[in-house]
């Protein structure tokens, strides 16, 4: 099965769904997003795989969207779309896609519904936590 993540090495969440993916045993495009930045058309693409809007998709902790402006209602996607190709950590973080479909694994676990991992297998995260697959 072909994978990809959209990854931030400095997000726990992001480590621990790029974990979940390499043990059971899916070697992933790794794509660190910050380097290589988005394009519009790329997001666009994502979220409509997802099924998120650009709002759906903004970080708004440790980003600088609230100095920026973008929480306010009154945002359009268009200026959030703008800003995430500025800002490339304004997006929410990871971003996997599989032939299952595209989603932002927030919580970590969601990524399981992406993968062909049996029900009821669990992964220790690097906190402590164990989650299982549905």
């Amino acid at each position: 099965m072909s994978i990809v993540i959209h990854h931030n090495p400095d997000c726990g969440t992001s480590r621990n769904v790029l974990d979940i993916i390499h043990a059971f045993a899916y070697e992933p495009t790794v794509i660190e997003y910050l380097q290589t930045g988005w394009t519009r058309q790329q997001l666009l693409g994502l979220f409509a795989a997802a099924n998120l809007s650009p709002k759906d998709a903004l970080r708004t902790s440790k980003s600088p969207a609230v100095e920026l402006g973008l929480t306010r209602d009154d945002v359009t996607d268009d200026e959030l779309l703008t800003a995430m190709v500025e800002h490339p950590v304004l997006v929410n973080r990871p971003i996997v896609c599989t032939a299952k479909g595209v989603a932002l694994c927030r919580p970590s676990e969601r990524v399981f519904d992406l993968l062909d991992v049996p029900s009821g297998k669990s992964y220790t995260k690097e906190d402590g936590e164990v989650i299982v697959a549905p």
